[in-house]
C-alpha cells in the first residue's frame, strides 16, 4: 500500500468515498452479516421494511446467523425522527413543505470490495419524500474494527435541512454495564473516568470548533460484565473518527437497552442539502473483545497503525524540540547548539518550535506574526538553509513549527485580508491567545489555498525538512463566516473541517513522506479524524512525568504508543514546578514516542550521560514499544502506589515491562504485579534498562518462563539503591526469549 493510497483510504468514509463511483454488487438478503475475524454484526435488511439491528459481539458462524432472529430482540438500526418521536433518534430533517418526519425502508443492499476492504451499503428510502439514506459498514483485512457511517441524499428539487445527523446508533443490552471515557482540561488531558451506566442521559460532547479532545474524548468503552477489567470481560469500544465538534449520547430509558448515539455535534449546525447533494457523516469505529479493555485497546492500536495513522507502521525518530528549552528566544547560535547536543546524545531529529518567523512583525511573543511565514533573518541570518546545513553536519534530521490555520490581528496577512478570519457579521472579532489570535476560515477555498501554500512553500524551498509540528492554539470563539452565505452560516463548524480535510489531502498528495505532528494547545487533536494525515500527536503541554503517567495511561486506551509524543523535560517542571529525577522522567517518556523538551546546556554532565544511555536503550526497545501489543497491568487510578504496563512483540519473542512508583508512604505495601501477553512456553531472560542502582536486581540476567511471569511477576523494590535517595522509583525491564 502506497503512502498516497493510505492517506486517501484512511479517511474515505468522511469524504463519501463514493459508493456511487465504484461498481457494487447487489445482494438480495434479509439478514446482513458484517464480520471481522473475531466479531459479527447482524442486521435484518428486509426490502420494504425498516432496517433492524439484531446482534453485535463475538463472531458467529454462518449457520447461526438465521437463528439470531429468534434469539435477539430487534431494534431499529438507525432510528429517525417523526413517526415514533418519543425516543432519541439519530437523524431528523425538515422537508421543503415543512414536514419533519422520516419513514425509511430498505431499498437495496450493495457490497463493494476494493483491495480487500469491503463496504456493505444498505440503501434506505423515504416512503413518500425524495430522500435516501445509505448506512455503510466498512471492514478491512486482518482488522477487528467495523467502521460505520451514513450518507444522506436529497433527490428532490428543493432544499432539505438536516437538523440531526449522527454517524451511528448502537443498542446495548442493559445489565451491569460500565462506561470508560476520557476527560480533562488543558495540561491535564486524557484522564480516565469509569462509571456504571444509570437511568437517564449521559452526554459527552465538544464545542471548541477546532480542538476536540482537551475536555473530553470522542472514544468510549462499554464493559458489559460489570466493573471494567483489563484482560477479561466482554467489552465494546467505539471511536468517532472526526476532528470537529461531536456529541456522544447514551440514553438509558425504560427499555431493556442503553441507546448509544455518536456523531457530529449538531448544536447550531443545521445543514442544508441542495438538490442532488449528499452529506456523509464521519465514521464511527466499533470493536469488540472478550479480553476486557486491553483487548479493545489492542484492536484499536493494530487498526490504527495499519490504517488510521500516517506511517503508523514506521518507527519514529528520537527528537529534541526547542520549545521548553528556549521558548520564543530563537537564534541561529542557540539552534546550532541544541542540534549538536541532541546529536551527541544519540538523538535523530531536531525540531525548531515557535519564534522563527515574521518580517514586518517579528515573532517575539504570542501577540504577533501568525500568518506571516517568512524567516526572521535577524534571528536566523543564514535562514532555514543554514539550519539544515547544521543538522546535516550533525547527522540528524530537521523539523519546524507552524500554526497555519491561525493568524494574529497584528500581522501582514490580517492587514491585507481581514475577511479571511472567522467572525460574525456586525460584530468585532473575539481574540484568543496573546489578545490578538484569530482563526482563519477553512470553509473558504482561498484560505485553504493559503494553508496549503504555507506547507508547499516550506517544502519546496527546503525539501530536506522531514518533520512538521502543526499547532492549533485557538477555538472558534465567535460563530460566523465571512465566506459562507447568510443562509448557510450554520454550516461553519462542519465546513471548517471539510475544508481542512481537503487541504490536508492536497498536502499529503504532494508530500506523502514528511512526518507531521498534530499539536493543538497540547492534546487537543488526539482523534482518528485527524490522524490519517498526521503521524503523531502531542499528548499534553504538561510534560511533568508523574502527571504524564496518568495522562498517557488514559490515552493508551485508544491510541498506540507510536502516536503518543512523550518527552523528557526539565526539573523543576515548567508546568507543575515539581522536581523529578532524570531516571523517572526518562522511564516515563520511553513508554511512548521518546523525545526531549529541554535545554541540554542546562543539564548536568551526569544527566546528559544518563540520557545518552537511555536513548541507546530506547533504540533497542523502540520496535516493541511502538509496534507491540500493550498490556496495562496496574492502574495509577487504583491508588495502590504504583503503575505498570508492558508491550509485547506480536510474535511474543520480546517484551518491555514498565513500572513507576506514584505514591510514597512509610512502610508502604505495593502489590507484586503479574505480567501478561507472554508465551507461557517460552523462556525469557530479564535485564534492567536505565539502571542507576549500585547493585543489580536479584533477577538480573535470570531466565523465567512466560507462565511463571504471568502467574507470579517479579518483586520490584520500592526505592533505588543509590547514594542520594529520593521518593521516586521506576524500572524498565527488557524480556528476551531464549
Amino acid at each position: 500500500m502506497t503512502n498516497q493510497h493510505h492517506f486517501k483510504r484512511g479517511v474515505a468514509a468522511w469524504f463519501a468515498i463514493g459508493i456511487s463511483t465504484l461498481i457494487p454488487s447487489f445482494v438480495s438478503a434479509e439478514n446482513v452479516h458484517i464480520s471481522t475475524p473475531g466479531t459479527s454484526l447482524i442486521l435484518d435488511a428486509t426490502e420494504g421494511k425498516a432496517l433492524r439491528f439484531l446482534y453485535y459481539g463475538d463472531a458467529v458462524s454462518p449457520n447461526e446467523v438465521e437463528a439470531i432472529n429468534s434469539a435477539h430482540h430487534s431494534m431499529e438500526a438507525y432510528p429517525v425522527y417523526g413517526l415514533s418521536s418519543s425516543r432519541e433518534t439519530a437523524m431528523s430533517v425538515t422537508h421543503p413543505d415543512g414536514n419533519m418526519t422520516l419513514d425509511l425502508v430498505v431499498k437495496a443492499v450493495e457490497t463493494i470490495d476494493l483491495d480487500g476492504e469491503k463496504v456493505t451499503a444498505i440503501r434506505l428510502a423515504d416512503k413518500y419524500y425524495p430522500f435516501e439514506l445509505t448506512v455503510n459498514y466498512l471492514t478491512r483485512p486482518n482488522s477487528e474494527i467495523i467502521e460505520t457511517w451514513v450518507e444522506a441524499q436529497n433527490n428532490g428539487k428543493k432544499d432539505i435541512t438536516l437538523r440531526e445527523y449522527a454517524s451511528a446508533y448502537l443498542p446495548i443490552r442493559r445489565g451491569n454495564v460500565h462506561l470508560s471515557s476520557l476527560y480533562g482540561a488543558w495540561g491535564n488531558e486524557g484522564k480516565l473516568c469509569e462509571e456504571a451506566l444509570q437511568p437517564g442521559m449521559k452526554v459527552i460532547k465538544n464545542k471548541d470548533g477546532i480542538r476536540n479532545s482537551h475536555t473530553a474524548h470522542s472514544e468510549v468503552m462499554f464493559s458489559l460484565d460489570g466493573k471494567p477489567q483489563e484482560n477479561t470481560g466482554r467489552t465494546i469500544g467505539a471511536a468517532l473518527c472526526y476532528s470537529g465538534n461531536y456529541c456522544l449520547r447514551i440514553d438509558t430509558d425504560e427499555s431493556d437497552y442503553h441507546h448509544f448515539f455518536a456523531g457530529i455535534n449538531d448544536d447550531n449546525s443545521a445543514y442544508t442539502l441542495k438538490k442532488g447533494e449528499t452529506f456523509a457523516t464521519p465514521p464511527l469505529a466499533l470493536t469488540y473483545s472478550d479480553e476486557g479493555k486491553g483487548g479493545v485497546s489492542r484492536n484499536f492500536h493494530r487498526w490504527a497503525r495499519k490504517y488510521k495513522i500516517a506511517h503508523g507502521e514506521q518507527l519514529r525518530k528520537i527528537l529534541l524540540n526547542s520549545w521548553e528549552g528556549v521558548y520564543f528566544d530563537i537564534n541561529e547560535e542557540g539552534m546550532a547548539q541544541m542540534m549538536a547536543d541532541i546529536a551527541s546524545m544519540g538523538g535523530e531529529l531536531f525540531v525548531m518550535d515557535d519564534g522563527w518567523f515574521g518580517n514586518k512583525y517579528p515573532r517575539k511573543n504570542d501577540t504577533t506574526s501568525l500568518g506571516d511565514w517568512t524567516v526572521d533573518t535577524t534571528k536566523l541570518p543564514h535562514g532555514i538553509n543554514g539550519l539544515l546545513a547544521e543538522a546535516k553536519k550533525n547527522g540528524i534530521g530537521f523539523g519546524i513549527w507552524i500554526e497555519p490555520e491561525m493568524a494574529n490581528t497584528v500581522s501582514e496577512l490580517y492587514e491585507a485580508h481581514p475577511e479571511y478570519i472567522i467572525k460574525a457579521s456586525n460584530r468585532e472579532p473575539l481574540k484568543g491567545r496573546g489578545g490578538s489570535q484569530v482563526v482563519l476560515d477553512m470553509s473558504n477555498p482561498k484560505v485553504q489555498d493559503i494553508v496549503f501554500n504555507i506547507v508547499d512553500t516550506l517544502m519546496t524551498k527546503y525539501p530536506e525538512i522531514d518533520y512538521i509540528k502543526w499547532d492549533a492554539n485557538a477555538c472558534v470563539m465567535n460563530h460566523g463566516s465571512q465566506y459562507l452565505s447568510a443562509d448557510n452560516q450554520s454550516h461553519l463548524v462542519v465546513d471548517y473541517h471539510k475544508g481542512l480535510a481537503k487541504t490536508l489531502d492536497r498536502i499529503r498528495a504532494k508530500y506523502p513522506d514528511v512526518i507531521i505532528q498534530a499539536c493543538a494547545s497540547g492534546g487537543g487533536r488526539a482523534n482518528y479524524g485527524i490522524l490519517p494525515w498526521f503521524d503523531e500527536f502531542w499528548v499534553s503541554d504538561n510534560t511533568d512525568a508523574l502527571q504524564r503517567v496518568y495522562m498517557q495511561w488514559g490515552t493508551s486506551h485508544f491510541f498506540p504508543a507510536v502516536a503518543m509524543a512523550s518527552h523528557i523535560s526539565a526539573a523543576p517542571n515548567h508546568q507543575t514546578h515539581r522536581t523529578i529525577p532524570i531516571k523517572y522522567r526518562a522511564d516515563v517518556a520511553m513508554s511512548g514516542r521518546l523525545g526531549m523538551e529541554i535545554q541540554p546546556k542546562n543539564m548536568t554532565a551526569e544527566e546528559i550521560d544518563f540520557c545518552r544511555n537511555a536513548i541507546a536503550n530506547y533504540k533497542k526497545i523502540r520496535p516493541i514499544v511502538q509496534q507491540g501489543d500493550i498490556y496495562r497491568l496496574l492502574s495509577p487510578y487504583d491508588g495502590l502506589g504504583a503503575a505498570s504496563l508492558m508491550y509485547v512483540n506480536p510474535d511474543k519473542q520480546n517484551a518491555v515491562f514498565f513500572w513507576w512508583k506514584t505514591e510514597t508512604f512509610v512502610n508502604q505495601h505495593v502489590p507484586r504485579i503479574t505480567m501478561a501477553g507472554l508465551d507461557p512456553d517460552k523462556m525469557y531472560r530479564v535485564s534492567e534498562l536505565n539502571r542507576i542502582d549500585r547493585s543489580a536486581l536479584p533477577f538480573e540476567g535470570k531466565k523465567f518462563s512466560g507462565k511463571y511471569l504471568m502467574s507470579n511477576g517479579l518483586e520490584i523494590p520500592l526505592e533505588h539503591n543509590i547514594a542520594n535517595r529520593n521518593d521516586y522509583a521506576s524500572r524498565v525491564l527488557l524480556l528476551e526469549s531464549m
